[in-house]
């Protein structure tokens, strides 16, 4: 039987895990995107699982976070 994280969007999922991460980390939705080189609402958009974040983005965000891509994905 799948888990209940399973019936939950995978993109819901990834932005929780980014929110979680930032959150851990003491950014704001400002300093993390200033650090990904991103505009503040596009991380605001992938943090409400509202973006379909591309590869290179996911990388960007996880060498902000000073983590890698298996960390990052970790329970996603």
């Amino acid at each position: 039987m799948p888990s209940m994280t399973a019936h939950i969007d995978v993109l819901t999922r990834f932005g929780r895990r980014v929110r979680a991460l930032r959150t851990a980390r003491g950014h704001s939705q400002e300093t993390l995107a200033d650090a990904c080189g991103m505009d503040r609402t596009y991380l605001s958009g992938i943090e409400r699982g509202r973006r379909n974040v591309g590869l290179k983005n996911i990388e960007v965000i996880a060498q902000a976070l000073g983590i890698t891509l298996a960390e990052l994905f970790e329970g996603v």
